[in-house]
């Protein structure tokens, strides 16, 4: 006859199930801290690829426009950040994508107008950033080997191999220690790159530095609408949901001090470059501010290092949402034998092989930087990071406010935000396409820049 267990060997199964439990919860709702959120907010947000063309954005703009346009767009964003996640759990269910969170408040259309912009962003961020990190490579290899045969194209392909490797990670959150690293190297290109360029701007004769808007009356008009459209690239976030789900609860709270801690690091390195960068080259101000550095090299090439590092994290964080939706088709949900294991992972090596090889082909073919920043910003971030949190945040609170005078003031600001940054898009897609048509006309295709 089988002996009933003892009570010690009860209380110690019974603990462990509780703490099974207890992961399976934690697992659920995400392990991240505010730090975390900080270090992947700012890890998407303030790239070297986001924040060099600045200076050549207030170029185009002049000094009065320029700068109101980007304090502008700062707050804009740091403010549409805290609306998405406010919404978090908004009616009771976890939406732990950004898909998800527009089917809970406008249904089926919200789903897949979110989907198309946030591929449209994904993919042509890593196009543009791809192709400032090969420019960055090339830099620093030029700089060792001034005579060497090496193309753009080739440091560009180098770095899709290693992104091929880092897309093997399973999630947003195995990359915490990779973005952390980012996050340094945001911070050290940022004050390499603001400090050599106050360097190169003091060696410079200040008489020859102009600051006046060059060309044409449409060439000007065009060149603005471009700019409009790198400034809301440069604060492109379109992953929160995404990355709100890898915090821990209370996870509104942590995200909020997660955002507003990214966005003082995005104060400190986005308004001082933009800043210095212009009043160094005035309107001559190069499209990649690195490009425009001549002395010292040493500082030069240490800041293209820092620039490589920081796109490589978030070249991942963008790619993830591709990813996720072959991977929520194809991936098998057994997990608990070696086959299945095996199986996902040849799955997840297909899936990122393709799309690797894709942004590889388009940044080595047409490595026109700033174009690619612009319509992506245009088309991509703008909906996702101005228009849709507005409109999401109005709808979802609607029924419990809308009699109250705080909920007034914020449909009128809300409104305002929507209309002046859904003329942005229209306006900055106008501008980059015409661009591209003109750099596709100027250069062959695989042109080493």
């Amino acid at each position: 006859m089988t002996q009933p267990p003892n009570s010690t060997e009860a209380a110690e199964e019974e603990r462990q199930q509780v703490e099974e439990l207890e992961e399976a919860e934690e697992d659920k709702h995400g392990k991240g801290t505010w730090k975390h959120a900080a270090v992947h907010v700012a890890t998407t947000i303030a790239t070297p690829a986001a924040y060099a063309p600045l200076p050549f954005a207030l170029a185009s703009l002049g000094w009065p426009l320029g700068v109101s346009s980007l304090v502008g767009a700062t707050l804009a964003t740091w403010y549409s950040s805290l609306l998405i996640a406010s919404l978090w759990k908004w009616d009771g269910k976890k939406h732990v994508t950004y898909r998800d969170l527009a089917q809970s408040i406008f249904g089926f259309w919200g789903y897949w107008s979110i989907a198309f912009f946030q591929q449209v962003a994904s993919v042509g961020n890593n196009i543009a950033i791809q192709i400032a990190a090969g420019s960055s490579l090339k830099a620093v290899y030029k700089y060792y080997h001034k005579d060497g045969d090496l193309t753009l194209q080739h440091f560009v392909m180098f770095f899709g191999i290693f992104e091929l490797f880092l897309s093997q990670l399973p999630d947003i959150h195995s990359l915490r220690w990779v973005n952390a690293l980012c996050t340094f190297s945001t911070i050290g290109f940022a004050a390499t790159t603001i400090g050599v360029t106050i360097y190169n701007g003091k060696k410079i004769d200040r008489k020859s530095i102009s600051y006046s808007l060059d060309g044409s009356s449409s060439s000007k008009i065009f060149r603005a609408f471009n700019a409009l459209g790198a400034i809301a690239f440069s604060f492109g976030d379109a992953m929160l949901p995404e990355i709100q789900n890898t915090v821990r609860e209370p996870a509104k709270k942590n995200v909020y001090k997660g955002v507003s801690a990214a966005y003082g690091i995005i104060v400190l390195s986005y308004w001082q470059l933009a800043f210095t960068g212009y009043w160094a080259f005035g309107s001559q101000v190069q499209p990649y501010i690195l490009s425009s550095l001549t002395v010292p090299q040493w500082t030069i090439v240490m800041a293209n290092i820092f620039a490589v590092i920081q796109i490589s994290g978030c070249f991942q964080i963008y790619c993830r949402p591709t990813y996720a939706y072959f991977e929520e088709r194809l991936l098998s949900s057994e997990t608990a034998t070696k086959r299945a294991l095996l199986r996902n992972k040849l799955v997840r090596l297909v899936c990122t092989s393709m799309y690797m090889l894709l942004i590889t082909l388009v940044a080595a073919a047409m490595p026109f930087f700033g174009d690619f920043v612009s319509i992506c910003g245009a088309v991509g971030f703008t909906p996702l990071d101005f228009v849709f949190p507005a409109m999401a945040y109005l709808k979802a609170r609607r029924r419990r406010h809308q009699n109250t005078k705080m909920y007034l003031s914020l449909l009128l600001l809300n409104f305002a935000i929507v209309a002046w940054f859904s003329a942005v898009a229209v306006l900055g897609c106008i501008g980059a396409v015409k661009f591209i048509v003109e750099d596709v006309k100027t250069y062959k295709f695989f042109h080493d820049m």
